[in-house]
């Protein structure tokens, strides 16, 4: 065999597999007891290597004879640990920073000639190289007074090599392996835990930032980000194993910027706190963590003496972090803290991280949030379970017992405190069901009411549009109970038939106004034929084709829509799901946008009869007018145009979110009492022959 052994050495220090030298470990000849003698005998001639305090995770040990004054030189050599011996130096080598390849490391060696038993010992936390010579150790690159520049060495002298004997390995985890003499030991790495260098990690860096800064139509899809998550969980491997310069360092220029910090092990762990720098132009401007000495006892526990990594990812995009609700978090910044090769959770002190902003909004509530990964859903979702939220004028402080991802939330807050928020409810609910009870009845009543044919098509007008509403308060009060279900087919059903109700409210709403048009504005009020299947196929099969056209681009813009709601008692956060539209966009466009067309119109048609009713200005008929203008109100929808003065704020949303709720939960019990109101002014009536175009309006009252 030659003088060289090649072995294969995981840094990952799993148990060996193969040795890639054709070489067995060599077989003792003397028997076993002279071999113990003969170790017993060695061992005093030099002292023996003492072994290292804390368990190391590699060790070689051997048998050098020393036959003139030599050194040991510590230098730059490949991917690998590699052990060479000469009459005139012990050379090592491991790969260096690139800063550091210039130059390498002399240490004396003892004067007193003889054999030596030394070994060399490397620890993986704190990625350092201990050399025991006899009864001296050597720290191997700890001194930089040690180092020498390559320009500035002495010529190089003739080495002359010489044998390693007695020569064993030993990896964590795995069993004490003997290896022949030889004058040179390599012990090659495996790729994935071949070293990491600083050019290494900014081409990650450079990657995931070009990839984040694609078309928004790429980072929307789930099989997207999560793709994009796989980049930044392989980012956080590397930044685990990098060769640092100094304790600590920071990375990246882009979006995504990584700082890793080292912490040495002490007797008494302290607490660590970090301050990024600051930043211009963006709704965040910077932050801090105070990581607490809990946090570092309970990594102590686990490996005593052993240096820790923590890693900050500072991500300036959300594009990473989607959830199905496309829920805002402040600045789009995301920021990760996690202790390398460790899960923490549970913590007795919580991790404090503040965000350094703007004023907010009056009407918007952050919340500390952190992302908790899904495998078994198509994406993640923020969950504020174990965080909670400290606002300030222009801070949030988050603090959490656990480590992971972590934003602020910005959670739509209506100044409205939860109270308000359960009567709301219960007005819903409660104005709902008599609204469809009243609807009903009402329908009933006017389907018998008067043939005459020109009072019989507004008669079936108002039976649609109590029709439409009976749907819509139906398929409200159910459509929480549907998204409670399992199945994700029925509540995209009852979310379809939601909006079909409503876009068939509306449209009635419109065709009520179409038909005052005719009654007040023209002078002659032709019969048309087939008039009133006219309009119900207006009233009910435009809301169809607009749902089915939603639907047919694509089937999920109907499901489980949830509603983060905010409840500032125990600073919990949760979320009210119904089957409703998935798409905001939708929603604005469709609904907000054909209502606003619906109220224009219907408020022209309600002031063309206002000035009617002025210009006829009978005596005797003040009460029925005011009844007929609030009734023709409540048909036109005029009050559903109390939505837009949700964007306000302050008491006056209040007032006109509860004159919201009333009226227009109750629209159906509210047009069937303006009815049986009409009706009974109808009968007190002595005028029956009045022109008056409001009454034509009213039911008959025969």
């Amino acid at each position: 065999m030659g003088d060289t052994q090649i072995l294969t050495w995981s840094l990952s220090f799993v148990p060996f597999q193969a040795l890639l030298s054709p070489w067995r470990p060599s077989q003792s000849r003397e028997p076993p007891g002279m071999k113990v003698l003969l170790l017993l005998l060695l061992s005093p001639f030099q002292g023996v290597g003492a072994s290292s305090r804390r368990e190391e995770d590699f060790r070689f040990c051997g048998d050098r004879n020393q036959t003139q004054s030599s050194s040991v030189i510590y230098e730059h050599g490949p991917a690998t640990i590699s052990i060479e011996n000469t009459a005139q130096a012990l050379i090592i080598k491991r790969p260096f920073l690139p800063n550091r390849r210039n130059s390498y490391y002399k240490y004396s060696l003892p004067p007193a000639l003889g054999r030596y038993r030394f070994c060399v010992y490397w620890f993986k936390a704190n990625r350092t190289l201990r050399l025991v010579y006899g009864k001296q150790s050597f720290l191997l690159g700890g001194d930089q007074s040690s180092s020498i520049s390559r320009g500035k060495e002495s010529q190089k002298t003739e080495r002359t090599n010489t044998s390693i004997f007695n020569v064993s390995y030993i990896s964590k985890g795995g069993k004490n392996t003997s290896l022949d003499s030889a004058s040179e030991y390599f012990f090659p790495a495996s790729p994935e835990r071949m070293p990491v260098w600083e050019q290494d990690v900014e081409e990650q860096l450079t990657a995931l930032d070009s990839l984040i800064a694609q078309p928004l139509a790429l980072a929307t899809g789930a099989m997207e980000q999560r793709m994009l998550r796989r980049k930044l969980g392989e980012l956080e491997k590397t930044l685990a194993r990098v060769e640092l310069e100094g304790q600590n360092q920071t990375f990246g220029k882009a979006t995504v910027h990584a700082t890793v910090l080292r912490v040495q092990p002490t007797q008494a762990p302290r607490h660590l706190a970090f301050a990024s720098q600051r930043e211009e132009g963006g709704e965040v401007y910077g932050f801090t963590v105070d990581l607490p000495s809990s946090l570092f006892m309970v990594a102590k526990k686990r490996e005593e003496g052993v240096e820790h990594r923590v890693l900050l990812m500072d991500i300036n995009s959300q594009t990473m972090f989607q959830d199905e609700n496309s829920s805002h978090v402040l600045g789009d910044k995301v920021v990760g803290i996690s202790l390398v090769d460790m899960v923490v959770a549970n913590l007795s002190d919580p991790v404090v991280l503040t965000f350094f902003h703007d004023q907010l909004p009056r009407n918007v509530t952050p919340l500390c949030v952190f992302w908790q990964e899904d495998t078994t859903a198509s994406s993640g979702s923020w969950d504020s379970y174990g965080c909670t939220t400290v606002m300030g004028g222009s801070q949030t402080d988050c603090r959490c017992n656990h480590l992971t991802y972590f934003a602020v939330l910005m959670v739509s807050s209506p100044e409205i405190a939860y109270i308000h928020r359960d009567y709301l409810s219960i007005i819903t609910y409660i104005g709902c069901l008599i609204s469809a009870l009243a609807s009903i009845c009402t329908i009933f009543f006017l389907y018998f009411r008067s043939k005459q044919r020109d009072q019989i098509t507004s008669m079936h007008i108002h039976m649609n549009l109590l029709g439409a509403i009976f749907l819509l308060d139906v398929t409200f009060l159910i459509s929480e109970h549907l998204a409670s279900s399992s199945s994700e087919a029925v509540c995209r059903a009852g979310g379809l038939f939601l909006h079909f109700s409503l876009l068939s409210c509306l449209t009635w709403m419109g065709i009520e106004g179409y038909n005052l048009y005719r009654l007040v504005i023209e002078v002659f009020n032709a019969y048309h034929d087939h008039f009133l299947l006219k309009l119900c196929l207006v009233g009910w099969g435009l809301p169809f084709f607009c749902v089915t056209l939603i639907f047919l681009a694509s089937w999920t813009n109907y499901g489980p829509f949830s509603i983060p709601v905010y409840e500032s008692v125990g600073g919990k956060s949760t979320n009210a799901t119904i089957c409703w539209i998935t798409s905001p966009l939708i929603h604005n466009i469709v609904n907000l946008g054909f209502f606003s067309l619906v109220f224009l119109f219907n408020s022209v048609m309600l002031g063309a009869m206002v000035r009617e009713i002025l210009r006829q200005n009978k005596k005797g008929h003040k009460l029925k007018h005011v009844l007929a203008l609030f009734g023709l109100s409540i048909l036109l929808g005029i009050p559903w145009a109390l939505v837009f003065f949700s964007f306000t704020s302050g008491v006056f949303r209040l007032v006109s979110l509860y004159i919201f709720t009333i009226i227009n939960s109750l629209q159906g019990f509210l047009i069937f009492l303006w009815y049986w109101t009409m009706v009974l002014q109808a009968r007190k009536s002595t005028d029956s022959q009045s022109s008056s175009d409001s009454i034509k309006l009213q039911p008959n009252s025969s």
